[in-house]
């Protein structure tokens, strides 16, 4: 489970150009959900995720996941929540350059320390579920944009999080390619995954794959938008 008590986010505080991205968000999200934020750019889809994702600390308030508090962690304890806890699908993939798609899958769990052989035995067995082994060892520019996501989504789970944060992850998809990324977000929720998807495409939040949609707009959440399960 995951807490939002009165989260505001405030870039720039007390000089000319102070921009409050959030406003005073109170959000529950449940276990093994899948829910997607929706709403206009500048809504603050993308700055919740960060704060939700322990990639940003929100100015005022608290978050609290599976009841620890992690707004006030040290960084080095809140490094340690973001890479156990979550995995992030972003817009552009962010997949490194000139090293393979099983290397890049690998990346975020060298922090651990985990020995070679058993880590690429579990990125391998990662990228054939994902339907994408047979290009392990491609660069990842030498993808075509499907395979980048399939291989995003790849290194997202490496560490077996329990959440999984994906910022509009069909932006450059097309009707097919989102399909097969809505079927994932079924598989992985139907494997106890938690999801939580930024998105503004109606292919996305109008999936049966969703169980929540929030509406936002200028920092807030407008309340529930629709169910569809």
């Amino acid at each position: 489970m995951i807490e939002l008590r009165q989260i505001t986010k405030v870039y720039n505080a007390g000089k000319a150009n102070e921009f409050k991205a959030l406003h005073g968000i109170d959000l529950s999200i449940a276990t093994n959900s899948v829910t997607v934020l929706t709403g206009p750019s500048g809504s603050g889809k993308t700055t919740l995720l960060s704060v939700i994702g322990c990639m940003a600390r929100p100015t005022t308030g608290r978050i609290m996941i599976d009841g620890q508090e992690t707004t006030s962690l040290p960084e080095t304890f809140m490094a340690r929540v973001r890479r156990s806890t979550f995995g992030f699908v972003f817009q552009d993939h962010n997949l490194i350059k000139g090293i393979s798609v099983l290397e890049n899958t690998m990346l975020p769990a060298y922090p651990g320390g985990e020995p070679f052989k058993p880590l690429r035995n579990r990125a391998m067995a990662i990228l054939d579920r994902l339907d994408i082994a047979h290009k392990a060892d491609r660069r990842s520019n030498e993808l075509s944009g499907g395979e980048r996501q399939r291989a995003s989504i790849a290194r997202a789970l490496i560490n077996d999080p329990a959440v999984v944060i994906a910022d509009e992850p069909t932006a450059h998809l097309d009707t097919g390619l989102t399909g097969s990324f809505l079927e994932i977000v079924s598989d992985l929720a139907a494997r106890g995954k938690t999801l939580l998807i930024a998105s503004h495409d109606p292919l996305v939040y109008q999936s049966d794959a969703v169980g929540r949609v929030l509406e936002m707009r200028d920092g807030k959440l407008l309340g529930d938008k629709q169910s569809m399960s």
